[in-house]
């Protein structure tokens, strides 16, 4: 067993999905923490937690317990991180890791300050074939990347109708921040290029303000607010003359939810969705298909930051990395409340 002693902050279903995996893993979750009661019961009698809390700051004063996993609305990661890091624990906080690049900056200011690691959950780069298509752009298999399409949308995905997912002054946005910045960061870090440039963005709310396209995740919370966008695209102007085109939706008229990486290099191509390659050689056309077995990236996820408590790894996920990732997502919500094109540099400064 690890010697990693770890306290879980919300107890939601990705907070008690981090609960099994952790104990799975070897972990020891000393305890949890949520304002729901019924969460917390849940916790102690089923998941077999020995200690459970209401406030965060109690589990946080905690001597023995080495790090937390913040699993909670978005408007709240910012504060528990930064306060868990000033009491010496280690952090893995859930994407998005804030509502503004100003308020990732200091977060990851306040690890270098603390001298405690900060893991964000961006778990789609711990996906074999993401590791996989990453070292193919790095080795220059297809070449220099020219342009990259990302996108994760969904028919009826709209998550907790009226609940913080759809309340912007707690979630920060809809699709765009839920499940924009996993798309984001994989096309970013597929490639290694994490230098946008400007963003040009658009952002939809016709189905959710109508009560339409709701979907199983999430606890709704009936005749709660829904001022947030159920669809978004950005075109996005990175460094090296790249170009990429972002879009993500929550509720839609398609024909099914998808999501995919699609790069085009000047050698060759990614599809993510295809697990394949494609490239042109003697007038041939080459696909190759990439096998690289089935994994839970979550599961490697928590593996590592276990790891990276232990002092064995340095976390995945860097800042500059989370910054700019962040910071574009700001720059495309800006760009579509001010109808123009926005410098990324003008939400940094």
């Amino acid at each position: 067993m690890c010697a990693v002693r770890v306290g879980v902050i919300g107890c939601g279903t990705m907070g008690k999905i981090h609960v099994k995996t952790l104990k799975e893993l070897g972990a020891h979750v000393v305890a949890v923490c949520d304002i729901d009661e019924k969460e917390l019961k849940y916790a102690k009698e089923v998941l077999k937690v020995e200690s459970v809390y209401k406030d965060y700051r109690d589990l946080i004063a905690r001597e023995d317990i080495d790090a937390v996993v913040i699993v909670t609305p978005n408007y709240l990661h910012y504060e528990m991180t930064i306060e868990s890091l000033k009491e010496g624990k280690h952090v893995l906080c859930e994407k998005p890791p804030a509502i503004t690049a100003k308020q990732v900056k200091e977060m990851f200011d306040a690890s270098k300050r603390y001298r405690r690691a900060l893991l964000i959950g961006l778990t789609f780069r711990f996906r074999k074939l993401s590791k996989a298509f990453r070292d193919y752009v790095l080795k220059g298999v297809i070449g220099e990347p020219y342009l990259i399409k990302t996108y994760m949308i969904r028919r009826s995905g709209i998550p907790g109708y009226g609940s913080w997912f759809t309340r912007k002054e707690q979630a920060g946005a809809g699709p765009l921040y839920d499940v924009g910045v996993h798309v984001l960061d994989l096309a970013m870090w597929i490639t290694n290029n994490f230098h946008s440039k400007e963003v040009v963005a658009k952002t939809y709310a016709k189905l959710g303000p109508k009560g339409l396209g709701k979907g199983t995740w999430g606890k709704p919370v009936p005749g709660g607010p829904f001022n947030v966008e159920d669809w978004a695209i950005a075109f996005i102007k990175m460094e090296g003359d790249v170009t990429m085109i972002l879009e993500a939706g929550w509720a839609g008229h398609i024909a099914r939810s998808e999501f995919n990486v699609i790069v085009m290099g000047d050698k060759g191509g990614l599809d993510y969705k295809e697990c394949a390659v494609y490239m042109e050689e003697d007038g041939v056309l080459i696909d190759t298909k990439v096998n690289v077995g089935k994994e839970e990236p979550l599961t490697e996820e928590l593996r590592h930051f276990i790891d990276v408590v232990l002092g064995k790894e340095e976390p995945l996920t860097k800042f500059e990395e989370v910054l700019m990732v962040q910071a574009t997502l700001e720059a495309a919500l800006k760009s579509a409340k001010e109808n123009r094109v926005v410098r990324v540099s003008e939400v940094l400064s």
